[in-house]
């Protein structure tokens, strides 16, 4: 394999680490991939821990050097990967959170019409396709899970990925959440091939333990913290009530992208991302007015909305910015009538507003969690017979069996002013 030169970053978790030249740098330095500088890794997770303001970007760029650490350990083992294939390898993890919006799943759930981020991070790699000239036909084979070689698809995307290594290192270290500290290093080089699939050694056992477990510990401390739960509804209904107030005609502050995106109808069956729309005096494809979208076009809205006259937009947005939360309950079991048409009707006696409105106050829903799926790409640990066998049969300290168990709970939402 001939020796790309590369560029050396110092990164807060890993110390200095590698990117390769050429079309890996050339995708980086491109304003599509900047645009992850500006999109926060935990969304509004920073109201709870302080210190997680963290980028997609620096996630990225964590998952790629991990990711050529993968793959020089499995050519080291005699593992056949050609240059192409590393190379594909590299930019199919680098592109894989590209088509991520301001504050992730908040955006694809309202405004852009529940079209998953790994749709339009697909149409992106298509794009810088096209702009190299077809050099990222590889990086797509493999995130698509089209490769002859499925292993490096389990690199990019399984139970055991490099995306998973990095976002749960680099989310214990920004938010001091020290449970989600695992040895990557020890994960990586324990890495292996048997028939065509990514498997680990048995000398690895104890290490993928502790990074399920880890992951175990980080959604419930962090990702489905219940306040980081309540931050994420809130913003969720204000992006749903400006959506209707758009849907009225009524006129909202915005970015122009962000307008577009607020104005118009867009669903998976219509929305064609190399489409060309009129903004303003110019004409932009919906692809480019989606990569205009950062978490800054939607905080600025959100602090021009507090004073909206629209009285429920400006109660969200006031309550979002100024982290005035709702209460949030969660328990195991689900809430009963009689206990949320209580709190129903409280809200509508202190805010004076209808059963039609009430759906902005009152919020339920259902969180889940489990560590391990014994129904996806398995963890499998190969024995020295060549034997494999499932990480939660495998486990000879703890019942991973457990950790596969999926764990629900529901929350039940609404204005700390009615308690």
């Amino acid at each position: 394999m001939s020796i790309e030169k590369k560029k050396i970053l110092n990164d807060p978790v890993y110390g200095f680490i590698n990117i390769p030249k050429g079309a890996a740098f050339n995708v980086i330095e491109h304003p599509y991939f900047q645009r992850l500088r500006r999109i926060k890794q935990l969304g509004l997770t920073y109201y709870v821990y302080p210190g997680a303001i963290h980028s997609r970007f620096q996630h990225t760029l964590g998952a790629t050097h991990l990711m050529t650490l993968a793959l020089d350990t499995l050519i080291s083992k005699g593992i056949e990967i050609s240059e192409d294939e590393y190379r594909g390898a590299v930019l199919a993890i680098l592109l894989h959170d590209i088509g991520h919006g301001p504050f992730s799943h908040s955006l694809e759930k309202t405004i852009v019409g529940g079209i998953s981020h790994e749709k339009i991070s697909l149409e992106l790699m298509n794009f810088f396709n096209q702009q190299l000239e077809g050099r990222l036909e590889q990086a797509i084979s493999i995130f698509r899970d089209k490769h002859k070689k499925h292993f490096l698809h389990q690199l990019v995307s399984s139970q055991l990925d490099v995306d998973r290594l990095d976002y749960l290192l680099r989310d214990s270290f920004f938010t001091g959440v020290s449970e989600g500290i695992v040895g990557s290093d020890r994960i990586l080089k324990m890495l292996q091939v048997h028939e065509n699939k990514l498997v680990v050694e048995s000398k690895g056992i104890y290490s993928v333990e502790k990074f399920l477990i880890a992951r175990r510990l980080m959604y419930w401390q962090v990702y489905l913290h219940k306040t980081v739960i309540g931050a994420e509804q809130l913003l969720l209904k204000v992006l749903q009530r400006a959506k209707y107030l758009a849907d009225q005609k009524e006129d909202l502050f915005a970015t122009p992208a962000l307008k577009f995106f607020l104005y118009n109808h867009l669903s998976q069956s219509d929305l064609h991302f190399l489409t060309d729309v009129n903004i303003g005096n110019k004409k932009a494809s919906v692809l480019e007015l989606f990569t205009e979208l950062d978490d800054n076009d939607l905080l600025a809205a959100i602090k021009v909305w507090r004073n909206h006259k629209d009285s429920i937009l400006s109660f969200l947005s006031r309550s979002l910015i100024d982290r005035q939360f709702f209460h949030v309950e969660l328990q195991n079991q689900a809430f009963n009538s009689e206990e949320i048409d209580r709190v129903n009707q409280k809200v509508k006696a202190y805010f004076n507003i209808n059963n039609r409105d009430l759906e902005y106050f009152v919020m339920t829903g259902t969180i889940r969690n489990n560590a391990y799926s014994r129904f996806d790409d398995r963890i499998n640990i190969i024995q020295k017979n060549k034997q494999l066998v499932d990480i939660a049969d495998a486990s000879d300290i703890l019942d991973l069996s457990a950790l596969s168990k999926v764990i629900e709970k529901r929350f039940l939402l609404y204005p700390k002013q009615v308690i």
